[in-house]
């Protein structure tokens, strides 16, 4: 009875691990917004990554990359954008100038 549980609790870890490599690997990188700051302020990712802002803040904030591409990000709420080869880039809130954050698009 013993080595059965042991069984089944290895199997049980060994899955987990397995589906939280994948998700890393296939997965959504994750920015929170808190206090005017983006964390992390730098980030890679792979092309074909997700990139997930969540803000924190009670007022809205945007990722933006003048003249490339802006993602809004509402009080309170998640946007997203998934990452190109041409991301490397550094990206700043159009509403708080100050705020700046850093992507990196690894090959």
């Amino acid at each position: 009875m013993l080595l059965d549980r042991r069984c089944f609790l290895a199997l049980g870890s060994a899955v987990l691990a397995g589906s939280r490599l994948a998700r890393a690997e296939a997965g959504t990188v994750h920015v929170a917004i808190e206090k005017l700051v983006f964390i992390p302020a730098e980030i890679e990712v792979k092309a074909g990554q997700t990139i997930e802002w969540t803000n924190r803040d009670p007022f809205a904030h945007t990722a933006t990359v003048k003249g490339r591409w802006e993602v809004m990000i509402p009080p309170g709420k998640t946007a997203t954008k998934v990452a190109e080869q041409s991301d490397s880039v550094e990206y700043y809130c159009r509403f708080h100038p100050n705020m700046k954050g850093r992507i990196t698009v690894l090959s």
